[in-house]
């Protein structure tokens, strides 16, 4: 079986020394192993921080715009070249669809392409404070940043901070997530094979366990913390990176409400909310988690959405008949069945999700769910349940609907469906979250920020403020 292996100043290693331990990543498809990966530690992780550091002070690395800004134009190139391979791969140890795989590497080539422009126009600005004093604001490198990638999109959301880091001139250390670890090596052997890469601009340091997220986080060499995952890790992060006083940007979980409006299209909605509910299989912190539908139109739409998520066939990513692949794992699918379970006792159940049968018995697969909740407080309006299992609700009025939307500690991602395009617009500006589509979901792009509000997190990332967490401004005073 291949194997992912760390890389730290420069060279691909499985241990500081010897052989080192090595863990098996499992294609959830079938429960099998599928690809191993070395088990780093603390001496991995303080080797890849000290080879940050003397990246960031000895090279020329943050003072090279243009080699920055043609570096990650060949990352992008040689990703693309490599993108029918590494979409094998992330579909074998992921589990998502082959055609959200290539969407997933196609988002990472765009965002590459869009941050190298971004590095040769980092300009700062000149005043002159009074007669012949001046102040030069100069946008710098922020430092040494630590990326920590979560398994459900680790190409998308590896670049997405990588290529910002990278185009403001931070050396960076990378912890990816241990089920995807050959996606994140093969996409990384895109970069690194770059000879003009200084050693020690980039390093990556495996693990299945958390002491090395919580070394990197610890340590004082650390300028920058970009995570992406759940609320509660992202809690403990920033817990951990507050004696310190790093930057963070977190990006953590969501509870995303779809607003359905009277006048909205059926059949256009349905679809739109299928597909924005079960992307990769409902494991995504955007994905739509709940259904906020006007009184007088529910009982025709519940019927509808009912039909149309019974009708989803889910199967494994690399069969193209699939429409929904499958959990990460087996113990994330028996948790959404305990789920349904639950629900199924408390609240009227619309359609109740299964466990795969026959073939698919061996893998993490699940069929959707569809439960209708009326009160706020329940776990299943209030929790982020991450995986298909959708929960639907009814309001009287714009005014509830927004009650409604706004009544969870999430604050990521909405959408509104109407056909008036003034209370679409009047609605998103009174709903907390960092993003609202109209009439579609799950439109992100790297030209775009995003980011949240409360238990979503803070920063934002993609678009021209996703560069912010990686410079800083220095002031320098001279008078002429």
């Amino acid at each position: 079986m291949k194997l992912a292996s760390h890389y730290i100043n420069g060279k691909w290693l499985n241990a500081l020394s010897g052989a080192g331990t090595q863990g098996e990543s499992i294609n959830p498809a079938t429960s099998e192993p599928a690809a191993l990966f070395a088990e780093g530690g603390v001496d991995e992780a303080q080797a890849a921080l000290h080879a940050a550091d003397l990246a960031f002070r000895k090279t020329n690395w943050r003072r090279s715009p243009r080699l920055r800004a043609d570096i990650l134009l060949d990352f992008a190139t040689r990703l693309e070249a490599r993108k029918e391979e590494i979409a094998d791969w992330l579909v074998t140890l992921n589990g998502k669809l082959r055609r959200e795989a290539l969407g997933e590497i196609g988002g990472a080539i765009s965002e590459l392409r869009y941050y190298a422009g971004f590095a040769r126009n980092l300009a700062g600005r000149i005043l002159e404070v009074e007669p012949h004093c001046y102040s030069s604001l100069d946008r710098e490198a922020a430092g040494i940043a630590v990326i920590i990638v979560p398994w459900n999109a680790p190409v998308t959301l590896l670049v997405r901070s990588l290529a910002p880091a990278l185009a403001a001139g931070c050396t960076t250390v990378l912890k990816p997530a241990h089920q995807t670890a050959l996606v994140h090596n093969l996409t990384l052997e895109a970069l690194v094979c770059d000879e003009r890469l200084p050693a020690g601009v980039v390093n990556s340091v495996i693990e299945s366990g958390s002491a090395v997220s919580q070394h990197l986080c610890a340590s004082p060499l650390a300028d920058v913390i970009s995570f992406t995952g759940s609320t509660a890790v992202g809690q403990r992060i920033a817990q951990t990176a507050s004696s310190t006083l790093a930057r963070l940007s977190l990006e953590l979980g969501g509870k995303a409400p779809a607003l359905v409006f009277k006048d909205s299209e059926l059949d256009q909605t349905v679809a739109g909310i299928v597909a924005g509910a079960l992307v990769m299989a409902g494991q995504q912190c955007t994905a739509i988690a709940r259904v906020l539908v006007e009184e007088s139109h529910f009982d025709a739409f519940a019927a509808r959405l009912k039909q149309a998520l019974q009708a989803v066939r889910v199967g494994p990513g690399n069969d193209p008949a699939s429409q929904m692949g499958c959990l990460i794992d087996m113990r994330n699918r028996d948790r959404i069945a305990s789920l349904v379970e639950t629900a199924a006792k408390e609240h009227t159940m619309h359609l109740r999700g299964d466990i795969g049968k026959g073939a698919l018995a061996r893998g993490a697969f699940i069929t959707p769910s569809l439960v209708e909740v009326e009160d706020l407080a329940s776990p299943m309006v209030q929790d982020e349940l991450f995986g298909p299992l959708l929960v639907i609700e009814r309001f009287r009025d714009e005014e509830e609907a927004i009650e409604r939307a706004n009544a969870t500690r999430y604050g990521l991602a909405a959408s509104v469906w109407t056909q008036d395009a003034s209370k679409a617009r009047r609605v998103a500006s009174q709903i907390r979250s960092g993003t609202v589509w109209s009439n579609t979901h799950n439109r992100l792009f790297a030209e775009a920020e995003t980011g949240g509000h409360h238990y979503s997190g803070y920063g934002r990332l993609h678009g021209a403020e996703g560069l912010n967490d990686f410079l800083a401004t220095k002031h320098f005073y001279f008078e002429a």
